[in-house]
Order: C-alpha cells, then sequence, then structure tokens
C-alpha cells in the first residue's frame, strides 16, 4: 500500500511539473505576438507620414512639415499639417489606396478630412478590400486651401482577441487538467466505536436547533425588498428640456426630433455637462455592437446636434483638440 501511494505521488509531481512547462510556453507564445504588433503600428505611422508628404506636394508646398502622426484611438490615426493646403479628391483617394497598399493589414478603412477649427466632415471615403465596395463620391471637386486633419480608421485585424481567447482557452484546459489528475483522493478515516455516541449525540443536539435556524430563515425572507432605482429619462440643458425616451428636444412649446444615435450621443453628454468626453469612449459605447463605422462618422453626429442645439445660445459642444468633446451650459 505504501509502495502505491509513493508511485502515486511521484505520478503527480510529473504531471505538476509538465503542466507547468506547458502552461509557460502558452504565454510566451501568446504574448510574442506583442512585439509584431509594435512593429506593425511603426511602419504604419511611417506610411501615415508618406501620405501627408505627397498631399503636401501635389499641394504645391514643398516646405513645410507634416505635423507628428496621432494615435487618437484603437485603429485610428490623426494626419495634421504646420501649413493649410488644398487637396483633389480623387489625389487624394489614389494617395491613399497606393500607399497603404504596403500595409498587409490595411484592406478596409475609412478616411475623414475634418476642418481644424469645428471639426467638421469637409470629404470623406470608404475602402474595403472588395473595391466593388467601397464608398467613394464628390471626385474632380478641388477643396479649397484650408487647415484639415485627415483621420484614418482601420478595421480591427483582431490580433489581440485571437491572443487572449488563445491564452484564457490554455487556462481552462489546464486548470481541468489539473483538477482531474491532481485532486487528492477521499480520506477513509474509520472512528473508535467509543466516539459513535459521542457523534450521535452531536447530531441530535443540531435537530433540536434546527426550528431556531428555520425560524432565522423565515424572518429573513420576511424582510421587505428595496424598489430598485429606476433611471431618469429627462435632462434639463440651459432652456432646453431633452426627453431621451422619445428621442426628442423641447423648448419654448417646439418639438425637435432626434434619431437613434443622435439621441445616444446626446445621452452620453448629458450625464456628464461641463466635463470633456474622450472621442474614443464616444466611438465606443456608440458603435461598439456594429463595429467599423462604415460611410458615418461621429463628427457628422456632433454637427448635427449642434445645429438642433443653436436653439439655445447657452448650449452648445466644443471641440477639445487632442482630446473630445464637451457640453457647456453657460448658467
Amino acid at each position: 500500500m505504501q509502495l502505491s501511494r509513493n508511485l502515486l505521488s511521484g505520478k503527480n509531481k510529473y504531471l505538476f511539473g509538465a503542466m507547468l512547462l506547458l502552461f509557460i510556453s502558452v504565454i510566451c507564445a501568446a504574448f510574442s505576438m506583442t512585439g509584431n504588433d509594435d512593429f506593425d503600428i511603426s511602419r504604419r505611422e511611417v506610411l501615415l507620414r508618406r501620405i501627408g508628404h505627397e498631399l503636401l506636394l501635389q499641394s504645391g508646398d514643398s516646405k513645410s512639415r507634416v505635423l507628428p502622426v496621432k494615435k487618437i484611438a484603437d485603429d485610428e490615426y490623426q494626419i495634421s499639417f504646420e501649413n493649410e493646403l488644398t487637396f483633389q479628391p480623387d489625389s487624394l483617394v489614389n494617395t491613399t489606396r497606393r500607399v497603404l497598399a504596403s500595409d498587409p493589414c490595411a484592406r478596409d478603412y475609412i478616411v475623414n478630412v475634418l476642418n481644424c477649427g469645428n471639426s467638421s466632415v469637409a470629404y470623406g471615403y470608404a475602402i474595403s478590400r472588395n473595391q466593388k465596395d467601397d464608398i467613394i463620391a464628390c471626385l474632380g471637386r478641388v477643396q479649397p486651401r484650408a487647415c484639415y486633419l485627415i483621420n484614418i480608421t482601420f478595421q480591427p485585424k483582431g490580433t489581440n482577441t485571437a491572443k487572449y481567447v488563445y491564452l484564457l482557452g490554455s487556462l481552462t484546459l489546464f486548470a481541468f487538467m489539473g483538477f482531474i489528475f491532481l485532486r487528492p483522493g477521499k480520506p477513509q478515516n474509520v472512528l473508535p466505536e467509543d466516539q459513535s455516541d459521542t457523534i450521535e449525540d452531536q447530531s441530535t443536539s443540531i435537530e433540536h436547533q434546527s426550528p431556531s435556524i428555520k425560524n432565522g430563515s423565515t424572518s429573513v425572507e420576511d424582510q421587505p425588498k428595496t424598489p430598485q432605482h429606476q433611471p431618469t429619462s429627462m435632462f434639463t440643458l440651459g432652456s432646453v428640456l431633452f426627453d431621451a425616451q422619445h428621442r426628442q428636444l423641447l423648448v419654448n412649446e417646439k418639438t425637435i426630433d432626434l434619431t437613434g444615435t443622435e439621441t445616444r450621443v446626446l445621452g452620453i453628454f448629458a450625464l456628464s455637462p461641463n466635463e470633456t468626453i474622450e472621442r474614443s469612449r464616444l466611438q465606443k459605447e456608440i458603435w461598439e455592437d456594429e463595429g467599423v463605422i462604415v460611410g458615418r462618422s461621429l463628427d457628422m453626429f456632433i454637427s448635427k446636434l449642434r445645429k438642433k442645439l443653436e436653439v439655445d445660445p447657452a448650449v452648445k459642444i466644443v471641440v477639445i483638440r487632442g482630446k473630445g468633446y464637451r457640453l457647456e451650459i453657460s448658467s
């Protein structure tokens, strides 16, 4: 019997060591992808600077600088310039398509050209790996010389998601193997005969205590439940009443209808008035379930909300450069 126990103990130690080595290997393999991701990001930023450089040359500017490329959100970058410039939509589309062809992960992306002053969209288009799915309009119209920002949003390639799914699946497998092979056997304890009477006496005393325990549980069940707080759907924004449930703005007995997306965007601002809301947070909360934004952008909805809030000059949405937006309500 002692020999069999020793063999079983040695087998468990061997299995534990093998599982530990496998676990370390999985972690190293999963996180070794990070280095490749960093290299791809750096290479992509160089390509984006090349796009800005060629746009300046096409605008007749060979001296001013392309400012450092900013990563403003996951898979979203911004190209900015030192001086004003003009561009032709045809040249912009062809340049981005040609330069980003060197990035194997840039097969689906959206380009939005924004005005620096108010972040309104001056021009935009979407490129897909299948050209028949491209969304391109207004070609052949030269844009006026002005200060522009170019935002490029890439479709996530899912590397990080695959890495964490792979790691989580491996952890689950190791936990199951550990439960099967390393669980201890049930001990078989033999009690002396003189202790049996003591155990019976203890069980009898527990049975006598059961009514009080039951009564205690009944008293807990009889306690009234506190009703849950119901969040409001009405917000006061200056002289404007925002009805989120019915998607409306009410001011001076006038009703302004809102779309579903406009309601969700304004709802985030209404919960945090006079506070800066990051652009990445807005995109995540509004479009998280819809994947990549195709044909529309956050800036378009912000511009529409600005026009609808013009009924009260004390209420306005302002741009916080490099951060996001803020709903300002003057007292």
